[in-house]
């Protein structure tokens, strides 16, 4: 079987473009060439025996002319061409020309310069033939003792990878090495030979730590990070050993080197379950997260601090170091603030949460000193919703909180204040006590809010909650200055015609005696006149709202007046001022219509909220007591019945997060280490191994050792024909950022095919990392070839290509093979997300690619039909349950998606089913896609309309 994948440690990039010499030039120069012709010839060799080609003849010329040169650049490249060059005959019986190349490098180890004897000393490890190291042992040990440390610690590493391979040839190594070690000054020589000892003899790497344990402090930090290592080796698989040790790793707690603490802090934890061991190693990652500049390491930090949390005992150790958390929201990355306030919330308790308080009260008032930045805003909200958390978990706090958080009201960013008015709106719901305290404080600076939205939310809350006439009064009062003079209409005319009350003033400056040119004095007085301020500046807030055609917030006004006015008939039993309230009430309503209907305004009234209006003043004007209970209790009653469902969801999704999930069931059988297999280890297996392993071969490795049939098989993708002269098959492995296709070559042909090579392209968002390296196949031969695909975005992507080869001795062109085209789906990139809906609607507004799709399908039930979108695009509905449940016949639900790049896919069903219409009949509606980018959008939009053929296929 031929590989693509030699045995050898040097990657080297082929140039392809020019044609590669024959074996008969490189001969002529290589013999006669100048030192720079000869560099060329032995790069173009070594390019050469890497395509696969077999040159025994150019071996000797090699040995006799580029052997004994001293040339640096010459040296390199042979260290490269003995690597990669076959060293024994068919019959595995070494090379007689090895014993040449055997003397030429023990002279090199035996060589004044340091850097020849030391790249001699790491071309050594990658040798693998005994019979070639034996005679280089004296040497290598004489290495140990040479004046540069470059030498020295290559020479370790030398008789290490020896010992491993070889031990006959070097029995006394370890000996050796601890004797070395204790005599060494060079931090990076003892790190190669502590690490030696590390994996070779435990015991005297254990004897040279109890010999040097309190000077560790003073060491280079790459060999204090071999020094955790040990400790976790040894207390990992003797835990006698942990009393032992345990202050050492304290001791590393405190080093300059923040990859030591890090690792220490790692460490300890997986130690010692302590509660002293605990906060050392929070207290230690807190601290590298706050020294720590890139943001990176903060989040990686965080998430070990966050995976701690996790433990219940680990919990309570951690909560005494809440204000410590919380330092760490003084980084500028908003994902990193975003985090420690979560972790903070999750760990605050009664007894810290006032000093949590402070501390946001501080980080508000901050925000509001900083210029105005995209992250600001996001920040602002982000404290607001964990004081709102804190409030809801510790009601003593709110009356803190409420006075902060209602300045917010009146900043210009609505992300940050709409999220207090749904604060304020269940904290005056739940707290009775706080509502006096809430109500004055939204008097007090409602004249202040200037965005229609939070202006229309603080009058509907105000509205439902003055209870009072002292209240209503004085919400009365706002919305008449809110207003300004009414009839608006008759208002609005006087002012465009210059019949405004303000009329120009006319003043006389006062008399200022000046200098000519002449030198003179003269007196000067000036004429000015004053204009009166613009319209649009003088208006007052909601008559500024309602000309610019905002009639929702003059619907929701309609509502307030209705609700006030049947509030203060109850509570004031004069019947000459119930009549003027309701008159004037009326008369707010009335002017709200006669302005939408007047073409005034920028955009008319719409009907809906006409319609609302209109209502409104019915109501008043019959004072029904079946609508003055509607509009008294009900809506109270449906607020609560909101509220509490969202509780209820919120309870329902932290108990599926805190399930505790048991380790070890009282039935389960005993696991013995001795008996049991390596893929089913679980939390016994080393973790240093198991980081290793993750990182190479992926997280989903063990997955599919266990069902292969399921995961890999159904990755394969048939690339040619079994007729054809190269058969090609790819098995596609997935890994975030990037595509690994593993594709097997059979040649199915009598010949040998050279400089077999697959070529590939590809087609969207995706990159060819790295070209693949033609090889040679014999016949009937296979291999195979790796190539790795970048992907930058989430759309759909096609990779195609074909197979180019030379049959050996065919003076033909060459012969290619055209392959099938990979499909690559966006699905693999797609992952259910959440979001509120106030994000989500700013999204929707935000996101400017939209792809409609009109529902084909013969599916006849409506959420059965929305269950098949949600399983065919990996999105979340956030349309609440209860919203989407009974039978009405028609459905409307949104859908949102997050790729792992970070781009947010939002989606709107809406669909119907005829109520006059037979069960058999399929549902029909659209489907709206939006995206920030097209290909995501376009890509979405496939992937339904295919799935929802295949369904109407497999029905069929």
């Amino acid at each position: 079987m031929a590989s693509s994948e030699h045995p050898s440690y040097t990657l080297i990039n082929i140039s392809m473009d020019v044609e590669p010499p024959n074996e008969i030039t490189l001969k002529g120069i290589i013999e006669n060439g100048d030192t720079k012709a000869r560099t060329d010839a032995l790069k173009n060799l070594i390019y050469m025996i890497l395509n696969g080609e077999k040159m025994p003849g150019m071996l000797m010329s090699v040995i006799r002319f580029l052997l004994p040169m001293q040339d640096h650049t010459i040296k390199k490249l042979l260290l490269i061409f003995w690597e990669i060059v076959p060293k024994t005959h068919p019959d595995g019986k070494l090379l007689q020309e090895m014993i040449l190349v055997c003397d030429a490098y023990r002279k090199d180890l035996q060589h004044p310069n340091e850097f020849i004897r030391g790249s001699t000393l790491r071309f050594l490890c990658k040798l693998k033939e005994a019979e070639l190291l034996e005679p280089l042992m004296p040497a290598i040990r004489l290495c140990l003792e040479h004046r540069h440390s470059y030498v020295r610690r290559n020479a370790v590493m030398a008789i290490f990878t020896i010992y491993k391979n070889f031990d006959f040839l070097i029995p006394d190594a370890p000996e050796l090495i601890h004797t070395f070690l204790e005599q060494e000054q060079d931090a990076s020589c003892k790190r190669n030979a502590f690490m030696m000892l590390i994996h070779v003899d435990q015991d005297r790497a254990l004897d040279y730590l109890s010999t040097c344990i309190d000077q560790i402090h003073s060491f280079g930090d790459i060999l204090q990070l071999v020094i955790v290592e040990l400790v976790y080796k040894v207390c990992h698989t003797n835990p006698s050993e942990r009393a032992r040790f345990i202050r050492c790793i304290y001791n590393l707690l405190q080093s300059s080197s923040p990859a030591v603490r890090y690792e220490a802090a790692g460490t300890l934890v997986t130690l010692s379950s302590a509660p002293t061991a605990i906060k050392a190693a929070a207290s230690c990652y807190i601290d590298l997260i706050i020294k720590e500049s890139d943001n990176n390491v903060k989040l990686i930090v965080l998430d070990r601090l966050i995976a701690l949390k996790e433990d219940p005992a680990h919990e309570k150790v951690l909560q005494d170091l809440v204000m410590d958390i919380l330092r760490v929201i003084s980084a500028s990355d908003l994902e990193v603030r975003r985090k420690t306030l979560d972790l903070a919330m999750d760990l605050v308790s009664s007894r810290n949460v006032e000093e949590m308080v402070l501390v946001m009260k501080k980080e508000v008032s901050k925000t509001h000193n900083v210029g105005e930045h995209e992250d600001t805003g996001k920040y602002r909200q982000l404290l607001v919703r964990t004081l709102h958390s804190c409030s809801v978990k510790f009601p003593d706090v709110a009356a803190q909180v409420i006075p902060l958080l209602m300045e917010f009201l009146s900043d210009t960013n609505e992300l940050a204040a709409a999220d207090v008015l749904v604060f304020v709106r269940e904290a005056i719901q739940r707290f009775e006590q706080l509502k006096p305290l809430i109500v004055n404080k939204l008097l007090e600076v409602f004249p202040s809010i200037r965005t229609v939205r939070i202006h229309r939310a603080a009058l509907w809350i105000l509205g439902e909650y003055c209870t009072t006439s002292e209240e209503i009064q004085s919400l009365m009062n706002e919305i008449r200055n809110s207003l300004g003079e009414i009839p608006i209409v008759e208002d609005e005319m006087r002012k465009a015609a210059g019949e405004d009350t303000e009329e120009e003033t006319v003043t006389i400056s006062s008399q200022k005696r000046q200098l000519t040119e002449m030198g003179t004095y003269a007196t000067q007085s000036a004429l000015s006149a004053t204009a009166p301020k613009k319209e649009a500046e003088s208006r007052p807030p909601l008559r500024g709202f309602l000309m610019n055609g905002e009639f929702f917030v003059g619907a929701s006004l309609a509502t307030v007046l209705t609700k006030l006015a049947l509030r203060f008939i109850e509570l004031n039993k004069d019947t000459k001022k119930q009549n003027a309230f309701l008159a004037e009430a009326m008369l707010i309503m009335a002017t709200v219509i006669h302005l939408g209907k007047s073409g005034l305004a920028k955009k008319n009234i719409t009907d809906d909220d006409l319609d609302r209006i209109a209502t409104c003043l019915r109501v008043l004007a019959e004072r029904h007591s079946l609508m003055s209970e509607i509009f008294s209790k009900e809506c109270r009653n449906s607020l609560q019945t909101l509220i509490l469902t969202k509780q209820a969801e919120e309870k329902e999704q932290q108990k599926g997060s805190d399930k505790k999930q048991v380790s070890v069931q009282a039935d389960d059988p005993i696991n013995f280490l001795q008996l049991i297999a390596k893929a089913d280890n679980g939390s016994t297996e080393d973790q240093l191994t198991m980081s290793l392993s993750l990182a190479t071969m992926g997280a989903s490795a063990k997955k599919e050792m266990h069902d292969i049939s399921a995961s890999k098989l159904s990755k394969v993708t048939q690339l040619t024909g079994f007729s054809d002269p190269v058969y090609a098959e790819a098995y596609i492995n997935i890994n975030q950022y990037d595509i690994v296709l593993d594709v097997l070559v059979v040649n199915q042909t009598a010949d040998t095919l050279q400089a077999c090579s697959l070529e590939l392209a590809t087609l969207g968002d995706l990159k060819l990392v790295e070209k693949p390296q033609p090889l040679t196949l014999a016949p009937h031969d296979f291999c195979n070839i790796k190539a790795n695909v970048k992907v930058a975005s989430t759309e759909n992507g096609i990779i195609f290509g074909n197979i180019v080869y030379d049959v050996s001795g065919a003076a033909n062109d060459r012969n290619v093979v055209v392959l099938n085209d990979i499909h690559i789906d966006i699905m693999d990139y797609i992952i259910p997300a959440s979001c509120t809906d106030q994000e989500f609607r700013s999204m929707w507004a935000e996101f400017e690619w939209e792809n409609k799709v009109t529902v084909n399908t013969n599916i006849n039930d409506l959420n059965e039909y929305l269950k098949h979108v949600l399983r065919s695009t990996n999105m979340r509905c956030l349309t609440p349950e209860k919203a989407i449940s009974g039978e009405c016949g028609f459905m409307a639900a949104n859908l949102y998606a997050r790729s792992i790049f970070g781009e947010d896919a939002l989606a709107n069903v809406s669909i119907e089913k005829p109520s006059n219409s037979s069960p058999e009949t399929a549902v029909c509606g659209h489907i709206r896609i939006r995206a920030k980018s097209q290909g995501m959008a376009l890509s979405l939009g496939d992937k339904i309309n295919l799935s929802q053929k295949k369904d109407k296929g497999s029905r069929s």
